[in-house]
């Protein structure tokens, strides 16, 4: 009797390891497919044109993100996703760069990137046509002394997302940084009434950037400015038929390279007017992910 009792006991303590073993692994395999299933394996992203797109697209191929799916827009797009997803402490994945308002304005972080997708921190170089510094020599010259820092520029990009119109902010900008502004134009002659055309991609920080040259261009030096909002190939094929005479939006030595090496010959590029600039994957905070790689387990 006692030995019948004693198998019965130690078979509903088996049973119940068993069950509670197997609810165990179900709820570990229902959190590992949490994250996917809770952004509907979907990563946020901007203007298909962008380099930022092709190595985003390249990275789900590398990491084997077979269920993952890249989603094009712009990049209003995605901060609008964002702010959405940030403000319900919901979970979400973009394609994000620095400098850029964004982390400013909420609590982000990149996820690491053992693979080496999205390259080393980039700079933003300045562009122009051939023959520019014969055409419009202080404009050429303005241009090639023109750099400045990520914080610098968030200001302005700031002001930007606070309301003020591009040019307003570039404006407040100039006026408040006298100093530095006057570094890029001194001695240089005033050519009032020339014409020329800066191409932009509609990224925030190319906005900030090619407003504050304009700026300075016509404020300083009495040019005619024309802005050219474009996608990154017509900004670099503008630049190198002459369409265009510069840019200051040039992301190397990675994400621009295709065309970089597609028109060399056909623009001079004067070097980098912003360093310390990073590209790849951003989640907010709170999400408790840290790689790429765990994309593929969560």
């Amino acid at each position: 009797m006692l030995k019948n009792k004693a198998k019965a006991l130690m078979l509903a303590s088996l049973v119940a390891v068993t069950v509670i073993t197997g609810c165990s692994k179900e709820a570990s395999s229902s959190t590992e497919r949490s994250l996917g299933s809770q952004v509907n394996h979907e990563i946020i992203g901007i203007d298909p044109g962008a380099g930022l797109m092709k190595q985003t697209a390249q990275a789900i191929e590398d990491y084997d993100l077979k269920e993952w799916k890249l989603v094009e827009g712009s990049s209003a797009a995605m901060t609008v996703a964002l702010d959405k997803a940030y403000k319900d402490k919901k979970p979400i994945i973009v394609t994000g760069w620095t400098p850029h308002w964004m982390f400013a304005k909420y609590d982000l972080k990149y996820l690491s990137d053992p693979k080496g997708v999205f390259g080393k921190d980039e700079q933003i170089h300045t562009i122009v046509r051939n023959n520019l510094k014969k055409e419009a020599p202080s404009a050429y010259t303005m241009l090639d002394r023109f750099e400045w820092t990520p914080e610098e520029m968030a200001v302005v990009m700031s002001a930007i997302i606070d309301g003020k119109k591009p040019e307003e902010a570039a404006s407040s900008w100039v006026k408040d940084n006298a100093g530095k502004v006057g570094g890029w134009v001194k001695d240089l002659s005033q050519e009032k009434g020339k014409k020329l055309k800066l191409a932009y991609v509609a990224w925030d920080s190319e906005i900030a950037s090619t407003n504050v040259v304009k700026a300075v261009l016509e404020e300083k030096l009495g040019y005619k400015v024309e802005m050219l909002q474009v996608e990154a190939g017509p900004m670099w094929a503008g630049i190198s038929d002459g369409s265009a005479d510069a840019m200051v939006a040039a992301w190397l030595p990675t994400t621009h390279k295709d065309y970089f090496d597609k028109y060399a010959g056909k623009y001079e590029d004067l070097g980098p007017n912003l360093n310390g600039t990073k590209l790849g994957l951003v989640v907010p905070a709170y999400m408790n992910i840290e790689s790429i790689a765990d994309l593929n387990t969560k």
